[in-house]
């Protein structure tokens, strides 16, 4: 069925946004408001006559036309928070929240968030006062020339100076003179960055990014970047100065660290993101961020979109957007002129006739308008800006010269426009051809050199007795007289990490898998009774990436320190076409000593009845992912994503690469002693392939899977991937590590002394004869022992073998909208050490966003729309019944907006907490930001308290003062409580779940220590 798409705005990216979207076989009309001339009386676009500033107006306007989803355009509506009030009136939305969108309209916050994030900017400084702005531009130890208010500025709000002097008169104009009013009362001053600047944007579902081709826009006025900053007078797509690799690493580095950024602070962030980077000699840094696409960036990036971007859209929205990344063009380029009105930006005239659009149109161009109007069924100019003639060709240079003739073509009086759009970019093509080198053909030996000069340090920081690291020359060298060997064997192992490489590429975090690489050969020489001397690297890449080579080997370095051996040297081997951008393998190579009678397996002395001891692994270690990551695509998770219930707070990425469990440091003196017969490292082949291979012939193993600890992430694999018991036991350790095999009359001791070198040991089997042709591995109560583990966290029971988590209160979180606050309250309840969790969501209206956030984190949902009731009192009991149905403990409200029925408030009472946007007694009820406003106080905030029969009025269990600062609207106010909201909602949850705090048979509150 077609669907009816309303598109927010009235400028050139409106309407290059409806013209996309009315390509697709899905949609059957876009609506336009504003909108302009261009999408008045289009095929399938028309405008709306419906206000955007009145979101309630135009969410009823959305619902009486079966509108099946908004896309906001500008960057005003969104800082106004259109999209939440639009997603809690039950409608869909594409585009951050005004709490995410603080990105863009605080650009303070921005350069705070990415400090907090280590995300690349420029060195900057806040400052509300004029003279403070001053001092600092006069003493930076950098040239602070760059001025930005703060807030707001439609694009213009950015001074570059040339001198101090200018930047100080900059700070004048804007702090005093108000020259962007509000806006300017914080200016931010930034370091001035020397490069090339682009426009990096991405499509974002909140978990994963989809980066779309760069761009380059012109901001200055005049050809030859001269004139003063403008909204942007043309762009082109995509930018040959920005290669794959470096697009890939602003992806990893900014967007996707800047949307797990926004998820961690609670904050998700759906829509698209903008950067504004600056290509330094550093690597990229971001400039500013933009919550929307630019305006003209959009005109020349939409035009290269093969996806459909109705499709991308309900991805996005659906949080399904790396199952269904969109495609772009091949081969192709865009170019956009924008055509202004004579005197813009100063004053100008408007309505002025516009002529030549058919001429365009017959030239295969594409004429998008901004400021632009119908007057007698003319088209007239309307604004500063008013059109942009994009061109479409198979490279800039033919499509800069389509792009002219339209210009050409299209005619009002005193049209300003550049003909030197892409200037950079063809300059940059056009180089004169020049002799090949090394570094053409894709290997860079100075990055290589580079890299040995920052891994020097971290190598000889591994030296030891033996092996002086001193890396540089052809080989190292080991001295095993020094090492204190006397009659030494030596024994040696090569491995590599496996498609484990592939989670640590997508999750851009590569400082572990230097741990599991050391760890996988340690561990096997270990088997052999061998101390590590010394291991070496290779290290293999298409591309060498230095951030990303340095954290690998930095990894590895610390590893070695770990397992006592040198790094004694290693291979970095850069192969362009052999991997594609961003991929790297791994491969390692360790060699160690043992004295010749203390070689394991000591095969002669393993005999039946002898003990099997299990030590704890760290999870999956390295083997068996090209499994797991197939059962993670079957899944609902992404990488991303919070991990599956009882797997702590981390995301599935961060728990899937949890570092290999090195052995050598705390096992090797229990070898050494002579009580361990044999050692089995759980590696390729799980627990069946590997316990043989140090058993003799006719011996088996009889293990008992309930006597171990088996880590949560087994059990959600199992029920997953609906693994077969042989499966999970062939490829996974499923929680043991090694195995060790000792005499029954020594088990004591040797357990004693594994879990006094603090690792974790059970005994978990026995030595059994094995007829040949049976299994020599018989594992019992493995599926059992699984199940039982996922029945524990299903119950709220601690991962923790020697104790059992104390019973967390079971909590019914009650929504009508976005449940902002509920994602805070979901993040707190996952924090190691909480007293609660939530284990049901309910909302009285269907497919708001709250539900989506509840099911994304694996929380069961229920919707009971209060309008199928007859008085509030069936409704409280049809919400009752669920609380009972899901044996819930207590209640939260998070912008529930219903009114409780006394006996339903009498029943929950010391079980249900609320919180008020407000410091409670002051300002009750609704609209507590008019009344905090209106009062003119200077100090507001947010309190959680029991929830009474009287509204607000219950006792109050936690509050945060919040200023109010100058020129404050509901809405900016709002956003920063909003902040505070989503700190003490969990905190005040955590006192009353944990009994900290209660409600008295007095109605007062008591505290623990109190009784």
């Amino acid at each position: 069925m077609a669907a009816r798409v309303l598109v927010i705005g009235n400028g050139g990216r409106e309407h290059t946004l409806a013209w996309k979207l009315a390509q697709s076989t899905h949609v059957k009309e876009v609506l336009v408001a504003p909108g302009n001339a261009g999408t008045a009386c289009s095929k399938k676009i028309s405008n709306a006559d419906i206000s955007i500033s009145d979101h309630s107006a135009l969410a009823k306007f959305c619902k009486d036309e079966d509108i099946e989803f908004v896309v906001v355009g500008p960057e005003a509506p969104l800082a106004a928070g259109i999209v939440g009030n639009l997603t809690s009136s039950g409608l869909r939305c594409f585009g951050p929240t005004a709490e995410a969108a603080l990105l863009e309209s605080s650009k303070r916050f921005a350069k705070e968030f990415m400090d907090r994030h280590k995300i690349p900017t420029a060195r900057w400084g806040a400052f509300t006062k004029p003279e403070l702005a001053c001092d600092f531009i006069r003493s930076a130890d950098f040239p602070a020339l760059v001025v930005k208010a703060s807030g707001l500025a439609a694009g213009k709000g950015v001074t570059v100076a040339s001198s101090r002097e200018e930047a100080c008169s900059a700070v004048r104009q804007i702090m005093q003179d108000k020259t962007f009013g509000a806006a300017g009362e914080t200016v931010i001053i930034e370091e001035l960055l020397e490069g090339e600047e682009v426009s990096c944007l991405c499509f974002t579902d909140g978990l994963s990014v989809a980066a779309m081709p760069p761009a380059q826009d012109h901001k200055r006025l005049l050809e030859g970047d001269r004139g003063p900053n403008m909204g942007g007078m043309g762009a082109y797509c995509p930018v040959p100065q920005v290669s794959k690799d470096l697009l890939l690493k602003i992806k990893n580095s900014i967007l996707q660290r800047t949307v797990d950024g926004m998820r961690q602070e609670s904050v998700p962030y759906t829509g698209v993101l903008y950067a504004g980077i600056m290509l330094t000699k550093d690597g990229p840094k971001v400039l500013e961020f933009n919550c929307r696409f630019g305006d003209p960036e959009c005109q020349v990036i939409l035009p290269l979109l093969k996806s459909d971007l109705y499709e991308v859209i309900q991805s996005a929205l659906d949080g399904l957007l790396c199952q269904s990344p969109p495609v772009w063009l091949e081969n192709r380029a865009a170019l956009t002129v924008v055509m202004a009105s004579q005197g813009y930006p100063g004053d100008y005239t408007k309505g002025v006739e516009i002529t030549g659009f058919a001429e365009a149109h017959n030239l295969g161009l594409e004429v998008f308008h901004a400021g632009t109007a119908l007057k007698d069924r003319k088209v007239v100019t309307n604004g500063g800006r008013v059109l942009a003639v994009t061109a479409i060709r198979e490279n800039l240079v033919l499509a800069l010269e389509e792009a002219r003739k339209g210009l050409a073509a299209i005619k009002f009086e005193g049209a300003v426009y550049r003909k030197d759009i892409g200037h950079r970019a063809i300059a940059f093509l056009q180089q004169q051809p020049r002799g090949l080198t090394y570094k053409d053909s894709g290997v860079d030996i100075e990055a290589g050199n580079m890299l040995v000069k920052k891994i020097k340090p971290l190598a000889k920081a591994t030296s030891r007795p033996g092996c002086d690291v001193d890396l540089g020359g052809f080989a190292g060298l080991c001295d095993l007289k020094a090492a204190r060997f006397r009659d030494p064997l030596l024994a040696c192992g090569t491995d590599g990490v496996g498609t484990k490489l592939k989670i640590a590429q997508q999750c851009n975090k590569h400082d572990t898998v230097g741990q599991d690489l050391v760890a996988m050969c340690v561990n096997d020489i270990l088997a052999q009774g061998a101390e590590p001397l010394f291991f070496l690297d290779y290290f293999s890449c298409g591309r060498l990436d230095l951030g990303t080579a340095e954290a690998v080997v930095a990894g590895i370095a610390k590893a070695c320190v770990q397992a006592g051996c040198a790094l004694l040297g290693g291979e970095t081997a850069e192969m362009p076409d052999m991997y594609p951008p961003g991929e790297y393998d791994l491969a390692g190579f360790a060699v160690g000593a043992m004295e010749r009678d203390q070689q394991l397996p000591r095969l002669e002395s393993i005999e039946e009845g002898d003990v099997v001891i299990g030590v704890a692994s760290s999870g999956l270690h390295s083997n068996g992912f090209s499994l797991v990551r197939k059962v993670v695509a079957k899944s609902s998770l992404q990488y991303s994503s919070p991990a599956p219930d009882g797997c702590g707070s981390q995301t599935l990425g961060d728990l899937l690469l949890t570092p290999t469990r090195i052995y050598s440091r705390s096992l090797l003196p229990i070898l050494r002693s002579g009580h361990v017969k044999a050692l089995a490292h759980i590696t390729g082949g799980g627990l069946l392939e590997n316990i043989p291979r140090v058993l003799p012939q006719g011996l088996g193993v009889d293990l008992d899977a309930r006597s171990w600890r088996i880590p949560a992430v087994f059990s959600w694999l199992q029920q997953q991937g609906h693994l077969s018991e042989e499966e999970m036991a062939r490829t996974f350790n499923c929680g043991v590590g090694v195995a060790l095999v000792v005499s029954a009359h020594q088990v004591g001791l040797v357990l004693s002394d594994v879990r006094l070198r603090q690792e974790e040991a059970w005994v978990i089997g026995t030595v059994v004869a094995c007829p040949e042709g049976c299994p020599r591995v018989r594992i019992r109560h493995l599926m059992d022992a699984i199940r039982a583990d996922r029945a524990a966290l299903k119950n709220g029971l601690a991962d923790s073998p020697s104790s059992v988590r104390p019973k967390q209160a079971r909590v019914a979180v009650l929504i009508s909208g976005t449940g902002s606050n509920l994602q805070a309250l979901i993040h707190g309840t996952r924090e190691p050490g909480s007293a609660a969790r939530v284990v049901v969501v309910v909302s009285n209206r269907a497919a708001v966003a709250g539900l989506d956030r509840a099911e994304r984190a694996g929380i069961p949902t229920r919707v009971i729309d209060h309008k199928l009731y007859k008085s509030r009192v069936e409704f409280d009991t049809a919400v009752d019944q669920v609380l009972e149905e899901f044996s819930t403990d207590l209640v939260c409200l998070a912008g529930f907006m219903r009114i409780l029925s006394g006996p339903f408030v009498r029943k929950w009472n010391g079980k249900m907490l609320n919180i008020h946007p407000s410091l409670l007694p002051s300002f009750r009820g609704s609209n507590a930001h008019e009344q905090a406003l209106a009062a003119g106080v200077t100090v507001t905030g947010c309190t959680v308290h029991f929830v009474a029969e009287e509204v607000d009025a219950g006792q109050i269990v936690l509050q945060e003062a919040v200023p109010v600062e100058r020129g404050d609207t509901v809405a900016t106010l709002s956003e920063r409580v909003k902040l505070a909201e989503h700190r003490i909602f969990p905190a005040a949850l955590q006192l009353v779940a944990s009994g900290t705090v209660r409600l008295g048979e007095d109605g007062k509150l008591c505290y623990a220590q109190q009784e």
